[in-house]
């Protein structure tokens, strides 16, 4: 009976408290860089998924001030820390490398269209668009923004494109479904930029 109580003991002092859990969950992604799955945390901090999401969205809270220059996103089932966006002024000064594509008109509409449409084909994103969207779609593969998520079950078998992990990083939402609404007269204001990108190749 000593030992079960000193071994319970020692499982107690293991244990971490809250504010403890909360620091473990930050230095955890702040060392990994990279998302990371709310299970995987669940694990590190011994707190179920529904305990740990409550320590993440406090530890969220914390750096939603103007004084911060780091966020918390949440990408559905994982979290990661990341530079605030309004400072990448300031980051490329150091960075040697800096990853943020430049998006044209035709590569934005083409993403638009992909994040609002998927899974969605090469040949329903030129339908929308009414013009061969090849290009626009390799450079946000290139981008990694855009991903390969399986093939429709149609003769053929067609790409199904997605937006990736990447993408909401990039535009700070946690889930496609925060993007705002895609109006039909956005719709219509892509197709008639198309039909202008086009006039101008056969003129050309």
């Amino acid at each position: 009976m000593e030992n079960e109580h000193i071994e319970t003991k020692k499982e107690e002092e293991i244990k971490l408290g809250d504010e403890e859990a909360m620091a473990a969950l930050e230095a955890v992604l702040f060392a990994m860089g990279e998302s990371v799955e709310i299970s995987r945390l669940a694990q590190v901090v011994d707190r179920t998924e529904a305990k740990t999401a409550k320590l993440l969205a406090a530890l969220r809270e914390k750096y939603d001030t103007p004084s911060s220059g780091i966020q918390l996103l949440c990408m559905e089932n994982s979290y990661q820390l990341s530079t605030r966006k309004e400072y990448y002024p300031q980051l490329i000064k150091i960075a040697s490398h800096p990853k943020k594509p430049s998006l044209s008109d035709v590569v934005l509409e083409t993403l638009s269209i992909i994040a609002y449409k998927q899974p969605v084909t090469k040949a329903q994103i030129e339908q929308i668009r009414g013009v061969s969207s090849e290009h626009a779609v390799n450079k946000l593969m290139e981008y990694e923004l855009v991903q390969e998520l399986g093939r429709l079950n149609v003769p053929g078998r067609p790409i199904l494109f997605g937006t990736t992990e990447k993408f909401l990083r990039y535009f700070g939402v946690d889930s496609t479904t925060d993007l705002p609404e895609l109006t039909p007269l956005q719709i219509e204001d892509f197709k008639a930029e198309a039909e202008a990108e086009l006039n101008v190749s056969v003129d050309v």
